[in-house]
């Protein structure tokens, strides 16, 4: 039996999977972490997807209990600032489309919309509860759509049945702390120590790892969460990195915690803002008494030194000092994230760019798959084979839709967005960009492993950056209408008395944290 693991790695990627295994398998298998008080963790606001919440029904954890701790807020989707041109956003929300006669609603805004209006207003309700700041759930707790609430239990991502309307925003660093004592009390063992050397056996794996002041720490599964450095993948066993930087080439970041103290007078956003930049896009993730900020570039187009200034002068003028971290990214992923007896979890496995807040779903991915596929002592390479071609089509499918937002928009103004026109593109992108020309691409045209986007979202991107099929579809001019001009007028009616019975972001969860 396999009975021993060790994480060598804390931070969000070391305490997620510390506290999974042990929600997951409890006392049968001991669980130890070592982590460095020495190593810094990047520690920036976070944001995630929707599905988080299977992570945290899974450890039995519910959002008041641990959202106050963590600075947390509430995420209703994305909007994208200057992607199309100055001046213009839109919203990539947690919400499926409507369909009316078999089409969905984008198809039917393409025939019969009012095309004054922006896609994503007319489509789906979320982006008039963003732009009104809202909360999605009432003071009394109770979510606005009410038949999604309730506990997932011992659900996974891949189970997901329904979009929930909301993910979150946190601090990284404070849920660490909060999954810190979460799995302590339940019995991980919680080494403060610096690794001095990995030990290896016979065959190659790895027999220990020696720290300098408690000895060596034996285990059977070994778990890498030293983040882009990758001690024991990489750095022990050699496994090669698969850079995407020839498609992805942000590969620099400049970050800052900016003091919100008049939250309750200028209020909440309920989403993440990704404003396109002359070299790359800024991220703004609203917490509670504070917003994460950062600068997301290319150091081709760009040096540290003007991101930082450009940072400043778009979220802190003025607060000169705030001070900035500087953090460089390592794009891509290992040809295998499971090499012998060790699991690369977190951004020692794989990293995009922080575009569509992806980190925390990689973690999550990588802790469910390796429960889903945990060994025995005949380590059978049939499971260790299912873990990596998983973790990879995940990273796969995620880069092609990244890359999807960088060649679908509109923007050619500076020499960064000139050369994000004539980049390479991944496999199969060409062919769904030249689908998309002709006509929306539905639940067989995305990329078609799981990698945690739905159709919604490629469609969502596309019309959203200005990349329209070139006319409707031919067969709805064959359809009476009535039925979809009833369901557009209706997702209007709806978003309108949403706006008005929910309370603001701001007020709920300042509620959360009274």
């Amino acid at each position: 039996m396999i009975n021993s693991v060790v994480i060598v790695g804390g931070g969000t990627a070391g305490w997620m999977s510390a506290s999974y295994l042990k929600a997951a398998y409890g006392d049968r298998i001991n669980v130890t972490l070592v982590e460095s008080d020495r190593v810094a963790t990047i520690g920036v606001g976070e944001a995630t997807f929707s599905t988080v919440r299977h992570f945290f029904d899974y450890l039995g954890l519910d959002e008041r209990e641990w959202m106050p701790e963590c600075s947390g807020s509430y995420k209703l989707g994305i909007r994208f600032e200057n992607w199309r041109e100055p001046g213009h956003h839109f919203y990539h929300p947690f919400e499926r489309l409507r369909t009316s006669d078999g089409y969905t609603l984008a198809d039917w805004w393409l025939q019969e919309g009012d095309r004054s209006q922006p896609f994503d207003r007319s489509c789906f309700i979320t982006p008039a509860l963003c732009e009104a700041k809202r909360s999605p759930r009432l003071l009394d707790g109770s979510l606005f759509a009410g038949g999604l609430d309730g506990s997932l239990g011992r659900s996974t991502l891949e189970e997901q049945r329904a979009q929930f309307p909301y993910a979150y925003h946190f601090d990284a660093a404070l849920l660490a702390k909060f999954l810190t004592k979460y799995g302590t009390d339940r019995g991980v063992r919680h080494v403060v120590d610096d690794v001095t050397q990995v030990g290896r056996d016979e065959r190659g794996w790895i027999s220990h790892v020696a720290t300098r002041e408690h000895g060596d720490l034996t285990g059977d599964l070994f778990i890498d969460c030293t983040g882009f450095k990758g001690m024991l993948i990489n750095e022990t066993l050699d496994e090669p990195f698969e850079s995407f930087q020839d498609v992805l080439p942000n590969n620099r970041a400049v970050a800052l915690r900016v003091p919100q103290a008049d939250q309750a007078t200028t209020g909440m956003n309920p989403y993440t803002t990704a404003t396109a930049m002359d070299a790359g896009w800024i991220w703004n993730i609203p917490l509670f008494g504070r917003n994460g900020n950062g600068y997301v570039y290319s150091d081709e187009f760009c040096t540290p030194e003007e991101a930082e200034r450009t940072l400043r002068e778009h979220v802190a003028p003025g607060q000169d000092d705030l001070e900035a971290n500087h953090i460089r990214m390592r794009i891509g992923r290992n040809r295998r994230s499971w090499v012998n007896n060790c699991v690369a979890i977190g951004l020692s496995s794989a990293f995009v760019e922080p575009l569509e807040s992806t980190g925390i779903f990689f973690i999550q991915h990588g802790i469910e798959q390796l429960v889903k596929n945990f060994p025995d002592e005949n380590w059978d390479p049939a499971l260790v084979d299912d873990y990596n071609n998983r973790v990879a089509e995940v990273l796969d499918g995620v880069k092609e839709f990244l890359v999807l937002h960088y060649k679908a928009a509109q923007r050619e103004d500076t020499p960064y967005w000139k050369e994000a026109k004539t980049r390479a593109l991944p496999d199969g992108l060409a062919e769904r960009l030249s689908i998309g020309a002709s006509h929306l691409l539905d639940e067989r045209t995305i990329y078609q492993p799981y990698h945690g986007f739905e159709q919604y979202s490629w469609i969502t991107m596309m019309l959203g950056l200005g990349h329209e099929p070139k006319r409707p579809r031919p067969s709805l001019a064959h359809i009476d209408p009535t039925n979809a001009r009833a369901e557009l007028a209706r997702l209007k009616a709806d978003a309108d008395e949403l706006v008005a019975a929910l309370p603001s972001c701001y007020e709920y969860i300042a509620s959360l944290n009274s």
